[in-house]
């Protein structure tokens, strides 16, 4: 008598015959036909009695055997396992029948269950990105319709099929050692930074680094200079560290080094945008860069330099880097690919003074451990190939097209535009008593992504305006936006 008593084998030869006499006894183990604990047939036994061969019958327990749908007894033989894999891998499902109970809302409670470190992280956070296309004039959209994806995914294709089985085990937290070398070499001519690659850690993007420094760098009710206006997200790392925030007012020369000595003397650390500050654009004087760098040794503090999006200039070169100035080991340089390459890469690095460099490798370890592998290895033969600088020489010369698209077209708005010499966005001051909220939050009935540059401040700004970004949108899409932008500020 067979054992498939109700569902007798029958095999098709669109499968090997092995994988079809699996799945009938998966399905029949599955559905109760054959109960668990129950003894089944030897190898060579089912064989004749469906005759087939016993290497078929074989390889089908094999299989069943590995993903433990039987379980062999020595000296006893083969049996249905008691407890099937596919119960181990799913939840008991919830009686349908039983009414779920809705429980009162949280919200309503007088007890809060969120830290007052996250409580203050979630005031400041930017909203998440809603994964669709960008609208004119998102800021941090990039030119992705230049991008050279069909490259990009050839070294994808070419690092997936010869990465080694180790590099699917735990890796080195300070990253990928190629890449290492190659954002060393890369900052050392580009922005004359001076570091060698043990001093480079590969970080989940900017923010990463932020939230690492602030980690190793910051007690509570530690005193940080930020940029006023400045990022929001590094504004978020620090309060998350409890930090106490000392806003900073920037000028036409960048921070001013000499209200901080003022008002926070004794700080721990000051963060900054020197090369293209965020958000108003300004680039920091020399003369303000040596007194922020004498300061630093002096208070011995820590400065983190934020260079977001130098590779972009249009008119002179850059200043020296603050970390190619200073002397004394007190800058911390933070790059990031987001803006050069793709946002969802979500690789940066920050170079490390060297004293710093074992204690942030223990600290990472508590974190994310390390970055992705393959998106690193393939970042590694971007750079190390010449595609990287073969791209940014194509962008540099694609966003000062896109600049002046903007400047051009915007000169019969109601708006005076910063004209920018770096980046991918400017600043378009408002008139007197126009409310930059007010124009944002009617930007969506003209399809306008508009960001009001008081969100990114902390004490009141004497002005209202509007940051403007232009990088990731053709000239077509600049002009319809500045239209439709006019018609939204002429309807105030």
């Amino acid at each position: 008598m067979s054992i498939f008593k109700g569902n007798p084998f029958h095999p098709t030869s669109e499968v090997p015959l092995y994988q079809a006499l699996y799945a009938h006894m998966r399905a029949a183990i599955l559905s109760g036909e054959l109960k668990d604990g129950m003894k089944i047939p030897s190898t060579r036994a089912l064989a004749d009695e469906l005759n087939v061969s016993r290497n078929t019958v074989l390889n089908a327990y094999r299989q069943l055997l590995a993903e433990g749908y039987l379980e062999s007894r020595e000296g006893s033989g083969t049996f249905v396992a008691h407890v099937l894999p596919d119960l181990l891998l799913t939840a008991p499902h919830p009686d349908w029948r039983t009414p779920k109970t809705v429980r009162p809302s949280r919200a309503e409670s007088p007890r809060s269950f969120f830290s007052e470190r996250a409580k203050a992280q979630i005031a400041v956070a930017q909203p998440p990105s809603d994964g669709k296309v960008p609208r004119p004039f998102i800021p941090e959209a990039p030119a992705l319709d230049a991008f050279p994806f069909q490259l990009w995914s050839r070294l994808v294709v070419r690092q997936a099929r010869r990465m080694p089985v180790s590099s699917f085990l735990y890796q080195d937290s300070a990253g990928y050692r190629p890449l290492r070398e190659a954002i060393a070499a890369h900052v050392a001519v580009s922005r004359q930074v001076h570091c060698t690659p043990e001093q480079v850690m590969i970080v989940p993007g900017s923010q990463g680094a932020l939230d690492l420094a602030a980690r190793m760098l910051i007690n509570a009710s530690d005193p940080v200079w930020m940029e006023d206006p400045g990022y929001p997200g590094a504004r978020g790392a620090f309060l998350g560290a409890s930090a106490q925030i000392v806003p900073i007012p920037v000028d036409r020369e960048g921070l001013i080094v000499d209200i901080g000595r003022e008002r926070a003397p004794e700080a721990r650390l000051v963060y900054l945008t020197p090369s293209h500050q965020f958000p108003l654009g300004v680039t920091m004087s020399l003369a303000r860069r040596l007194a922020l760098l004498d300061w630093a040794k002096r208070a011995n503090a820590y400065i983190l330099e934020d260079d977001y999006d130098s590779e972009f200039r249009f008119a002179s070169r850059p200043l020296a880097t603050l970390q190619g100035l200073d002397d004394a080991d007190r800058v911390i340089y933070i790059g990031t690919f987001s803006k050069v390459l793709f946002p969802s890469m979500r690789l940066g690095y920050m170079i490390l003074p060297p004293q710093l460099v074992n204690a942030a490798l223990k600290v990472r370890r508590l974190i994310d451990i390390h970055s992705p592998m393959l998106e690193q290895a393939v970042l590694a033969d971007f750079m190390v190939e010449g595609h990287f600088r073969r791209h940014l020489r194509r962008m540099r010369t694609l966003y000062a097209e896109r600049r002046s698209t903007l400047l051009e077209a915007a000169r019969e708005l109601p708006l005076e535009i910063d004209s920018p010499e770096a980046g991918i966005h400017c600043v378009g001051w408002l008139p007197e008593g126009m409310d930059d909220q007010t124009v944002v939050n009617n930007a969506a009935n003209y399809d306008l992504h508009l960001t009001p540059i008081s969100s990114f401040s902390i004490e009141p700004l004497p002005r209202k305006g509007l940051l403007l970004g232009y990088g990731g949108f053709a000239p077509r899409e600049i002009k319809a936006g500045v239209r439709r932008l006019g018609a939204l500020l002429r309807s105030l």
